[in-house]
């Protein structure tokens, strides 16, 4: 089982302008994961960045980059993030007409598989792919727009996915207004890997924000 606890700080809520020192930041405050949020402007209604960025901002650290995209579709334009140093590629299971093409594309690249579901998707969507991804992602807010409540009618959801996973090595990450006070609701549900975004952000101290979540998390 995955269950290592991994706090992926999400770069949509930082500073655009410096996005490269904002990496290199969260990367010494004592992140794992480095959380990318690719929106399209199509299948989520704002739109953020793509490979080029990525690109970018790959030389700044060396911690895993996570890349959620919100885009529909994916396929054509997997190998480009795989290619602008994305470790894990997350695609929409509402946004793909062929979920297990997708997956055995972004793995025949080398990297992780993952998948996520917004609020209103059934995990069900996940039982039959089980086998094919390395991590499965939940929104507990809708997806598009940062610093949204936490949806605390998926924390059923994510216990219903972790009971799905057993002891497969698969990540189980939950994103969408994770903060001290969310944060172990989610762990005690069965989430290994916590995505905060505002959370981390909007305070100048990200090493404290940080540990103050893992404490939080028990």
């Amino acid at each position: 089982m995955a269950d290592t606890l991994k706090i992926a700080p999400s770069i949509l809520s930082a500073d655009f302008s410096r996005l490269g020192e904002e990496v290199k930041a969260i990367d010494a405050a004592g992140c794992d994961y480095v959380h990318i949020d690719v929106m399209d402007g199509h299948f989520v209604p704002n739109l953020t960045f793509g490979p080029p960025v990525i690109k970018c901002i790959r030389p700044h650290t060396k911690k895993v980059f996570d890349v959620h995209l919100m885009i529909n579709p994916a396929q054509p334009s997997l190998k480009e993030y795989a290619d602008a140093g994305a470790d894990i590629i997350t695609v929409h299971a509402e946004a793909d007409a062929d979920i297990k093409k997708s997956l055995a594309m972004i793995r025949s690249f080398g990297k992780k598989a993952g998948l996520s579901v917004k609020p209103g998707t059934s995990e069900a969507v996940i039982e039959g792919v089980i086998d094919l991804v390395d991590l499965v992602l939940v929104m507990t807010v809708e997806p598009g727009f940062g610093g949204q409540s936490f949806m605390a009618d998926q924390v059923e959801k994510i216990r219903s996915l972790r009971a799905m996973i057993g002891d497969r090595p698969i990540d189980l990450e939950v994103d969408g207004g994770i903060s001290t006070e969310t944060i172990k609701t989610v762990v005690d549900a069965g989430a290994n890997v916590l995505v905060a975004g505002s959370a981390v952000f909007k305070g100048d101290d990200y090493a404290a924000t940080i540990g103050a979540l893992r404490q939080a998390a028990g």
